[in-house]
């Protein structure tokens, strides 16, 4: 069964689903955009069935009570303060961290800042940020792969854009691979009043200031061959990113909606990192 959860933190109250027993081993959920802590739902309840206690938020901007209007406070160190904040009032000293897109890049810095509170990573799509950099510059796939986040940071143009005609742009991305019903829930969402601003605010806040190094975590990553937003040269160099043991998994013909695609696939290929660590 679904728990219904508000956290409340420095920065306002987090909404987020939970399931499992409350002394299982503790697991957060990261998810990206255009989504919201649902996206883990099919996820959320195989953990429950192996006695894992699985919390997804929605995160800065998708929840309600911590939707702040301007881009700069969605700068990846608030982003990261948020998973902290969140874990401490769960009373989670250390615990297990699941990200996927945009969800995945904060738990990349998650992992940099405060590898004494991770037990595991696992990152889903986005890869190491310092290889998706450099795949960047280098390779002109991964270049024009991302080309649309220089778009999206077009102040109130991409509202007007994704929003016309029912939210069309959005339900175009998820290209029928998520089912009806589940992008209406995300278009509910980003339908409040500032949601879509707020979730696009992500983009805006501009590049995360500093150098991420190698990771100390034992870290899965997961890739999947039909992803548009990550090519394979960065997926393959995120190896090289990792000090601690390390673990590449490659889904093929899966695209971006790997949560909602193959949730038996991720959660088979989690449960055995969480038991390797």
């Amino acid at each position: 069964m679904t728990d219904h959860l508000s956290i409340p933190t420095p920065a306002g109250t987090f909404d987020a689903i939970a399931a499992g027993p409350e002394d299982g081993r503790p697991v957060l959920l990261l998810h990206g955009f255009p989504e919201a802590a649902i996206a883990w739902e099919d996820v959320l309840y195989r953990l429950e069935r192996e006695g894992v206690r699985a919390v997804a938020p929605d995160q800065r901007g998708y929840s309600p009570g911590v939707r702040p209007e301007n881009a700069v406070d969605y700068g990846i160190d608030d982003l990261v303060g948020d998973v902290i904040a969140i874990a401490d009032e769960l009373g989670w000293g250390r615990f297990d961290l699941v990200g996927h897109d945009w969800g995945a890049a904060v738990a990349w810095h998650t992992a940099d800042q405060h590898p004494d509170r991770l037990r595991t990573l696992t990152a889903v799509s986005t890869p190491h940020p310092a290889a998706l950099a450099e795949a960047h510059k280098t390779d002109e796939d991964q270049h024009m792969r991302s080309q649309y986040m220089t778009e999206w940071r077009q102040a109130r143009t991409t509202e007007r854009k994704m929003s016309a005609n029912n939210f069309e742009a959005i339900r175009q991305m998820f290209d029928y691979r998520v089912t009806p019903g589940r992008v209406a829930e995300y278009i509910g969402r980003l339908s409040e009043p500032g949601a879509l601003t707020a979730a696009l605010n992500w983009y805006r806040a501009g590049k995360p200031h500093g150098r991420i190094g190698k990771i100390d975590v034992p870290t899965l990553y997961v890739w999947s061959t039909e992803d548009v937003a990550f090519g394979s040269v960065a997926a393959l160099d995120t190896e090289n990113w990792v000090s601690a043991a390390y673990r590449f998994e490659m889904f093929e013909d899966v695209t971006h909606w790997v949560l909602e695609e193959v949730p038996d696939a991720l959660t088979a290929v989690l449960l055995e990192h969480l038991a390797a660590h």
